[in-house]
This record gives structure tokens, C-alpha cells and sequence, in this order.
């Protein structure tokens, strides 16, 4: 076989040739995805299409703008979006495709739209913000109670940050005295890692909740891309849901991020959040204080009455102490008189009484007697009646044995002496006993 083999770098130049005549791809306005953003006097980066669902990336190439260029463009693009150029941003950017022998295929980056970049921005956080308000989260921690006075406070920032100094300092040297309690929790404030870091140390605080009144989230200002970060569903979710009440205090006046919607207490910078903070201590300070001054004038005012009362009474007293004895000694003089004559009649009267009393017991007693000599003479009619004599008298006839009257035949036996009692005289005779 015959084979008609080129060098590669003539084919590549052949590529290169065929890229300068293409006029659709020189001067050609792209939508894509900044990614490793890196400024070397040149600007190289790589240019990135992502699955507005999945995520994944279905383009990448890369790209550069050169110095001459970048100065103008990064120039340009920060006063319109107040952002800085740089990596994960959303861009309009008009290019030429390049083809390099040694280096191969890229992009040359000569415009940029930076309007494109501040409506995405824009669009990102309406999209955020709309969600949270569908998902009933918009208000959920700004309804959180807060403690009268929040003295322990649960601080994410980072640690060598000016804004958490500062935030300390305002604290520490508050002018009115009040003690605060803080505890930091680290996080990175900027760059990729901010989320997980807020998110972790959220984390952290929950699982010693009960040891604070509130979170308070600080970072001194910065770029608006550095604020970006912030700008982040997950983040301001976790926020909404947070059981205690999180003060936000990122960057300056002029900066807001959705974060600020969210947070029971949105502040413009890590300062303002400690005055806020010593602001809710000075309040109840000055009402404790009027609570005070109302308690000693309160006190003033029962004092001095009650000491019209006791003026009032010490005068009072004597004279009617005066008046109770001159009461109780006309009351005591007319017992005095009233009880002999009150004892005069009461003895009359009981005299009355015992009399009428004796003279009932004498009647009655002389019935009763009567009542028992009639009773006593009817039973002695009885008795003389039914004496033995007289029953005798009548024609009967008693039978002694002895001292003992017989009454049956069963207490004689044949042959017995026996005294048969007759109304004239006794007969003594023997018994004969019959059997019937």
C-alpha cells in the first residue's frame, strides 16, 4: 500500500487555515460559565456548558483574554455588576476561535456583555427568593421569640476577620457594662467552601442549643462576587428552619444578599449587629431603671402617707382612749345600779317559782298516795278474799302434811298422817292412795 502521511503540525496548521476562513466562528457572541479563572498578565480560563437540571457539563474549552483586552473588560465589568471577574459566573462574552499547532484549540475572548452577568445574578436570587416564599420560609425564624435580653450568643465568622473584631471590641467596651457570653464558630466566609462551612457550624451550634439566645452571622464587606456565596438556597433554608433567632450582618449598607431576607434580624455590618445586640441590653436597662425610680417613688409616696396616718392616729388616740373609758365607766355604773334590782326580781321571781313548785309537788304527792291507798286497800279485798280461811268459809277443806299444804296426790304415800282443815275444826287422818 501507498500511504500519503503529513506531519502533524501541517495538519494542524491546515486546521488553523480552515478556522480563519470560517466566518461564523470569529467574532461570535457565547453564552457559557466561567471555571478556573486565572490572572497571569493574561487572563486564562476555561469556558464551561452545564445541564440547567443535572448539573453535569455537555461543553467545555478553553479560553484566555489577553492583557490589553482583560484591563478594559475586567474594568468594565466591575462597575456595572460589582463584581470581580472571576470563577462560577454566568457571562455573554464574544469570541474568536484559535487554533494553536503546539497548543491546539481555544477561545479568544475580545467583549464581554456584563449586563447578561448582573440579570443572571439578579434572576438567581429572584428564583431563590420566590422559592422560599412558596415554601412558607420567608418569615418562619423572624417569628421566633426573642429572649429579653440576648446575652449568649452563638458567633459564625472567621476567626482573623476584621468584621469579627470589631464585632468583639463593640461588645466588650460597651459604654453601659452589660455582659456578653460568646462562643465562635469557625467558617469560612468566602470563596466555594462558604456554604458547607455556615452549614457545618449551624450544625455545630444546634447540637448545644440550649447554651444560646441567638446566632449571629458576620462578615466585614467585600466584592459583591464575594457576597455571592451568599446567595445560596440551601444556606438561607437552613436559616429560616433554625430554632433560635440568627442575626445577619454581611458587608455594607449597600449590600444585601438573600440571606438577609431570612434571618430573624438583618443588620449592614458586623458593628451595627453589636450595637443592635447592646441596643435590646440598654432598653431593658432603662426600663429596669424606670421600673426602679417608679418602685422608690412608689415607696416615697406609702411612707409619707403612712406617716400622715400615724399623725393622724397619735392624735387620735388619747382621745379616744378618753372616750372608751368614760363609755365603759357609765356602762359599769349602770350595771352597778341595774343588778341589785335585777337580782331582787330575779330572786322574787324564782321564790314564785320554787313555791308554785313545792305546792305542785305536795298535790302531787297527795294524789299519789291517794291513788296507792286505794290500790293497796283494793288488793287487800283481794287478799282477804282469797285467803285459805275464807276459802274454807266457803266449804272447801285444806290438806296439810305437816307444815306443808298438799296440793297433789303425787306428795302422799299410803299410810301418810295428814291434816285435813275444815271451816269448824281439823280432822288428822291416814292416807289410803287410789290408783285410776
Amino acid at each position: 500500500m501507498n500511504f500519503q502521511a503529513i506531519p502533524l503540525s501541517q495538519y494542524n496548521a491546515r486546521i488553523k487555515n480552515a478556522l480563519n476562513v470560517a466566518p461564523n466562528l470569529q467574532g461570535q457572541w457565547v453564552l457559557a460559565e466561567t471555571s478556573d479563572v486565572s490572572v497571569r498578565q493574561h487572563c486564562y480560563l476555561e469556558l464551561v456548558e452545564k445541564n440547567p437540571e443535572t448539573g453535569a457539563t455537555v461543553a467545555k474549552i478553553r479560553a484566555v483574554i489577553w492583557a490589553s483586552t482583560f484591563n478594559r473588560i475586567a474594568a468594565q465589568f466591575a462597575s456595572v455588576t460589582g463584581n470581580t471577574f472571576a470563577t462560577g459566573m454566568k457571562v455573554m462574552v464574544r469570541v474568536n476561535a484559535s487554533f494553536h499547532e503546539q497548543y491546539g484549540l481555544s477561545l479568544v475572548i475580545t467583549d464581554i456583555n456584563p449586563e447578561f452577568t448582573l440579570g443572571d445574578m439578579a434572576r438567581q436570587r429572584r428564583e431563590i427568593l420566590e422559592r422560599l416564599q412558596r415554601e412558607g420560609l420567608i418569615e418562619r425564624n423572624r417569628k421566633l421569640p426573642w429572649p429579653v435580653v440576648p446575652q449568649r450568643i452563638a458567633v459564625i465568622s472567621a476567626a482573623g476577620a476584621a468584621g469579627y473584631g470589631d464585632f468583639m471590641n463593640q461588645l466588650a467596651n460597651n459604654p453601659y457594662g452589660l455582659k456578653y457570653y460568646t462562643c465562635l464558630f469557625q467558617a469560612m466566609m468566602q470563596g466555594v467552601s462558604t456554604v458547607p462551612s455556615i452549614l457545618d457550624a449551624l450544625q455545630r451550634i444546634e447540637e448545644c442549643i440550649d447554651l444560646f439566645d441567638c446566632v449571629v452571622i458576620i462578615r466585614g464587606g467585600g466584592s459583591t462576587t464575594d457576597l455571592n456565596w451568599f446567595d445560596n438556597y440551601d444556606l438561607a433554608r437552613r436559616i429560616a428552619l433554625f430554632s433560635l433567632p440568627v442575626i445577619v450582618g454581611i458587608g455594607h449598607e449597600r449590600d444585601v444578599t438573600v440571606l438577609d431576607y431570612v434571618a430573624a434580624m438583618r443588620v449592614k455590618t458586623p458593628t451595627a449587629a453589636a450595637e443592635w445586640l447592646i441596643g435590646r441590653g440598654t432598653n431593658e436597662l432603662a426600663r429596669l431603671n424606670d421600673l426602679q425610680n417608679a418602685i422608690v417613688t412608689t415607696a416615697r409616696d406609702i411612707v409619707a402617707h403612712a406617716r400622715e396616718q400615724l399623725a393622724y392616729y397619735t392624735s387620735f388616740i388619747p382621745s379616744a382612749a378618753r372616750r372608751i373609758i368614760d363609755t365603759s365607766r357609765m356602762r359599769l355604773d349602770h350595771l352597778r345600779n341595774a343588778i341589785p334590782l335585777a337580782m331582787s326580781g330575779r330572786v322574787t321571781g324564782e321564790r314564785t317559782r320554787l313555791s308554785h313548785t313545792v305546792e305542785m309537788i305536795r298535790t302531787t304527792i297527795g294524789n299519789q298516795m291517794d291513788r296507792q291507798r286505794m290500790r293497796l286497800e283494793s288488793l287487800s279485798d283481794k287478799v282477804s278474799l282469797l285467803s285459805p280461811q275464807n276459802t274454807i268459809n266457803r266449804g272447801y277443806a285444806l290438806v296439810s302434811r305437816g307444815d306443808q299444804i298438799v296440793t297433789d296426790a303425787a306428795q302422799l304415800h299410803d299410810g301418810d298422817p295428814v291434816t285435813i282443815h275444815l271451816r269448824d275444826g281439823e280432822v288428822n287422818a291416814h292416807c289410803t292412795i287410789h290408783n285410776s
